[in-house]
């Protein structure tokens, strides 16, 4: 979920593109005191990684530890040390499992998982960026271990989708099998399964409902595994997620509701004006249009060589940039990987095909939009996305004052269950 406002900076005369959010510093100036909550890829990592820890993913006294180790720009050090926070908690988890602790190795084992998920975010950023596939394949084997030891277990499903399918993890909110409500977690661009239990997962199991957590196209196993990329028609995914599901009898039919994070906030919203088996949808936040932040700030004389379709002069120009910038080479590394695209233009041509101006008017169900203050990747655009539905329709504004600022409530997912869950208990019910 850690999308930098990428692309800021203008022209030079050599024609490279400048791809750094960030204010450039002179030499006349000192570098500015580095500290776990103000950088802005840092500190949103660590917010992440801090709101893991209210279900029981983690620790704050070890994510001090981790800040600790971490040095001002240096993207190896913070892979080394949330990568070798994972590893210790998983030798915790080993141990407990071995002793037959059974809740302390699943509660190490999500916090090796949210270690190891965050440990990801940075490697683009390195020098050795080929070290991702096996530390995706450790949080993977984390959080399988962790999801067998729940009580009762979590089921992993493979729900059929085109000819391959989609790994799904089925947590059921007891043994009893009656007919309960499901809630269908929709990740974002970039979150893991570990980030699908924190935002949603857990508040459904605590509240009595079922919970489908699946990785679509792009996310998780589907992008690391199977080699399946983004696609703006999310119908085409959520279709098949709810036609498997419906063979679950304890899955009650007329309570079916669906929940977008991040990204996920587009995707659900287009899906639900397609997908009418859905009795209410989550968009958290409300995303209207995914390629505003890849496109605002591109200075105007590169937006012109990407609209007049010249596609050498734009990748040429956005690698001069990349190569001089290092947060800037990682962000986009980062960002273009689910949608399978090595070519700068393909990617900031298809991402144009990723709104909902054509089909928000068709949702025919209840939706609750999330708009948190400070929203840092898609600033207004809940607003645009609430004002255009015509069905009942409720926004929420998260602050700072509640601690529920900035995407996806990342810090205060207790707080942010509460909202979202108390709205979907009225609607469901």
């Amino acid at each position: 979920m850690n999308r930098r406002s990428f692309l800021a900076s203008g022209v030079a005369a050599s024609a490279a593109v400048a791809v750094n959010a960030a204010p450039a510093q002179t030499l006349a100036q000192e570098p500015a005191p580095f500290t776990l909550l103000t950088d802005a890829d840092f500190g949103f990592a660590a917010q992440i990684s801090l709101g893991h820890s209210y279900y029981r993913a983690g620790d704050p006294g070890k994510l001090l530890s981790i800040a600790s180790k971490i040095k001002t720009g240096d993207f190896e050090s913070a892979w080394v040390a949330y990568h070798q926070a994972g590893v210790e908690l998983r030798t915790v988890a080993e141990s407990a499992v071995a002793k037959r602790h059974n809740v302390s190795a699943k509660e190490a084992y999500l916090a090796a998982a949210s270690y190891f998920s965050t440990a990801l975010r940075f490697l683009d950023g390195t020098e050795d960026p080929a070290r991702m596939f096996p530390c995706w394949q450790e949080y993977a084997a984390s959080w399988s271990a962790a999801a067998a030891l729940f009580n009762p277990p979590i089921e992993r499903l493979e729900i059929p989708y085109e000819g391959t399918s989609l790994t799904g993890w089925f947590l059921r909110g007891d043994n009893s099998r009656r007919p309960r409500p499901l809630v269908v977690i929709n990740n974002g661009a970039d979150g893991m399964e570990i980030s699908s239990y924190v935002l949603g997962g857990a508040g459904a199991l605590a509240r009595g409902c079922n919970c489908l957590i699946f990785n679509g196209p792009g996310q998780g196993d589907s992008l690391w595994a199977r080699k399946l990329y983004f696609r703006p028609d999310w119908e085409k995914v959520i279709t098949p997620v709810v036609d498997a599901m419906l063979r679950h009898l304890e899955v009650d039919p007329k309570r079916i509701a669906l929940i977008g994070v991040s990204q996920g906030g587009y995707w659900v919203p287009r899906a639900l004006a397609f997908e009418h088996r859905i009795a209410a949808g989550v968009a958290d936040p409300g995303v209207w249009d995914v390629s505003a932040p890849w496109l605002g700030h591109l200075p105007a004389f590169v937006r012109s060589v990407l609209d007049g379709k010249d596609k050498s002069q734009f990748d040429q120009m956005i690698q001069m940039g990349v190569d001089s910038n290092v947060r800037s080479r990682m962000t986009l590394r980062f960002r273009m990987r689910p949608y399978g695209m090595n070519s700068y233009y393909d990617a900031f041509h298809a991402v144009q095909e990723y709104n909902l101006t054509e089909v928000a008017g068709r949702i025919h169900c209840p939706m609750l939009i999330t708009s948190p203050e400070s929203e840092q990747f898609f600033p207004g655009q809940a607003q645009k996305l609430y004002d255009v539905l015509s069905y009942p329709k409720t926004m929420i504004h998260f602050t700072h004052e509640q601690g529920a600022d900035q995407h996806c409530e990342v810090a205060a997912p207790g707080y942010r269950d509460s909202c979202i869950y108390n709205w979907l208990d009225e609607i469901l019910a």
